[in-house]
Formats: structure tokens, sequence, C-alpha cells
């Protein structure tokens, strides 16, 4: 069994360079996998290992300046949810393309799990998924609109052409684990949207919270690990990866006959050429080999 533990953190780093290799090695010495992204803005990821080398990697990022009050959610996994360990360095921990938020100055107000539900189904409340277009297909919150983005940076342009619709109208946002909302919610407050919400540690912690007798959750969540989704209480999901387009999908999709395993699925095998499907074969071809002869291909392996 592996200990998951999904974290973020704005604070102000001047070099996170400096920061990187002292992570890095330490995660490797106490065989924690995932990926941690650092930033000037902070620190994003999901690390996989065991108690006592999660605990030894936290405390090392608790100490690093400004994260003394870091928090994080932990969940487990039957099997190595990651392939390697990264600490990679980014412009930004989440990329939104706005140079000018800071999560740090102010966000929406944070609602948390028990209380979520009440908000959600007041009148004038409209709710708003921050994720991603195929995250959104395989579960959201009952009556939440889909901006039907393809990635975080696409968001400020579709809220310029939709805000409109949401005049008068109070805003409660939500994603994943909680840090899509810190930027989106600061855009909006900045935007002249007067009462914003979201999520206290997005929906990973409302699953792990609210009983799913009371749940307003449909389907299941996807996340960036081996996993690829899960529902109420943090139990792993039914779906699989396409690791053509890395989209989720049920295990009943690898009986359609777009399906090709690691080359195409149905969401994907039109957007592909016949040149890169040859090239997917190529790559199953080495994991399959790598498989047979007992070593681990990394490409068979979903990343962050």
């Amino acid at each position: 069994m592996y200990i998951l533990a999904a974290l973020y953190h704005f604070t102000r780093f001047d070099d996170p360079a400096a920061l990187r290799v002292p992570l890095l090695s330490l995660m490797q010495a106490q065989g924690v996998t995932g990926t941690l992204l650092l930033a000037r803005e902070g620190i994003n990821g999901t690390i996989a290992g065991d108690r006592a080398g999660l605990d030894a990697v936290l405390a090392h990022v608790r100490a690093l300046p400004g994260c003394a009050d870091l928090e994080w959610k932990e969940s487990t996994a039957s099997a190595q949810p990651f392939a390697r360990t990264k600490v990679k360095l980014k412009r930004e921990i989440v990329t939104m393309g706005q140079p000018d938020i800071d999560p740090r100055a102010r966000v929406g107000h944070y609602v948390e799990p028990q209380d979520w539900n009440d908000l959600i189904r007041s009148d004038d409340v409209v709710l708003i998924d921050t994720r991603n277009d195929y995250e959104v297909a395989i579960g959201t919150f009952q009556g939440a609109v889909d901006p039907q983005t393809a990635s975080f940076r696409e968001f400020p342009a579709w809220w310029e052409a939709n805000r409109d619709r949401f005049h008068n109208k109070r805003v409660a946002m939500f994603c994943t684990g909680g840090i899509r909302c810190e930027k989106s919610t600061n855009y909006l407050l900045g935007q002249g949207v007067p009462e914003v919400y979201h999520l206290k540690g997005g929906i990973l912690k409302y699953l792990e919270q609210v009983p799913e007798d009371d749940s307003a959750w449909n389907g299941a969540c996807f996340v960036f690990d081996n996993r690829v989704s899960v529902e109420h209480g943090l139990r792993e999901g039914p779906h699989l990866l396409c690791h053509a387009c890395r989209r989720p999908i049920l295990p009943e999709d690898r009986s359609r006959s777009e399906y090709e395993h690691g080359v195409s699925c149905h969401q994907c095998a039109n957007e592909t050429t016949d040149s890169d499907k040859d090239r997917f074969r190529e790559r199953q071809r080495q994991i399959d080999l790598a498989k047979n002869r007992g070593e681990r291909h990394l490409g068979g392996f979903s990343e962050v």
C-alpha cells in the first residue's frame, strides 16, 4: 500500500533553483516518487511513498521559507502511482498566464466541505468547475457550469466571454485539490466580482469528508497519477488512462472499435495521424518487451 500526499502552498521563493537539488535528493533517498513543482510563487505536486519517507519529505517542505503552515491531503493506492521522482522548476506552480495574480494577497471565501451543499443549492449562487474538459467529463457537482476549457490557461478568456451570464450572482468555484481556485478566485475578485467562494481542500477533501448519501457529487474525480480517478471515500475509481491522449476511459471503452492499447481510444482516434499511431505502437511494443523482461518502462506510467 502506498500513501499519497497532494500538496500546494503559495509563498515567496526568491531562488527556487537553490531549493531543487536538496529536495530531489531527499525524495530519492527516502524512496518517494512523484513530481513537485517549484516556482517563485510556491510549491505544488503529489508524491507517494511509505509513512517514514513521506514524513521526511513533508518535514523538509514545511521548513522551506513561508511553508510552516503547509497543508496536504493524503490518500492511498494499491500500486505504485508514479514511475519517477522529479522536482521541476516552473514559471507558475499552476499555469494561468496572468502575471498580476497573487493568491497571497486575497482569495475567495473558503467553504468547508460540510457547508458546501448548502451554499451551492442557493438560488443566487452560480457554481463553476475550473477544471479541464476531460476531468469534468467523468464527474462534477450537480448543477455546475462546465467552461469546456482544455487547460486552466483558457479560464480568463472564458470568463471574459461569459461574465454577463452571472450578473448579480455569487460565484462558487471548485477544482481537484484547491490550487486552481486560489488563482481563479483571486482573478474574479480583481475583475470586480464582489462575492466569490471556493471549496476548501477541493473535490478530494469533499469526497473524503462528505458521506456518499449526502453528496452533491456525481461520478468520479480525475487524479494525475496511475489511479486515474477516485470516488467517495477516496477509493480508487474504475477509470483507465488512454496512453495516447492521456484522457480517462472506462474498462468497457476498450471493446470499442477505435480502441487500440497504447495507440488510440474513441476520444482521440481521429485526432492523430497514421504516423503518430505508428510511433505509439512502437512505444507500446517497447513497454511490452520491458514488461516481459521484468523491467519497468517509464512510458507505461501516467505523469503529473
